[in-house]
């Protein structure tokens, strides 16, 4: 598994959490939600620290990761996360 964050899509979290270089974003499983890669569940966000990453990128100095907790809800694809100019906000794609 691999993780992309495009530069807009930093940016946008950069902005929208009001963050500085040298945080790290965990993307985390949760329980509910629509649009996810597993029935009943969906990708949140946390600040948070990586201690087990499965998968991380760097970003804008922002360090994207995902816990090798949470590795079973992309079942063996890889995570991009792009801008959506339409909606103003990031998307997840599985690749």
């Amino acid at each position: 598994m691999e993780i992309e964050v495009t530069e807009q899509a930093a940016k946008w979290y950069e902005e929208e959490l009001e963050i500085s270089s040298r945080a790290a974003i965990r993307f985390l499983v949760r329980y509910g939600g629509s649009g996810g890669l597993q029935p009943g569940f969906s990708l949140a966000i946390q600040m948070d620290e990586p201690e087990e990453p499965a998968a991380s990128t760097q970003v804008q100095g922002i360090t994207f990761f995902v816990e090798a907790s949470d590795a079973w809800y992309f079942d063996d694809k890889s995570l991009k996360v792009d801008y959506n100019s339409k909606w103003e906000e990031p998307e997840f794609n599985y690749i």
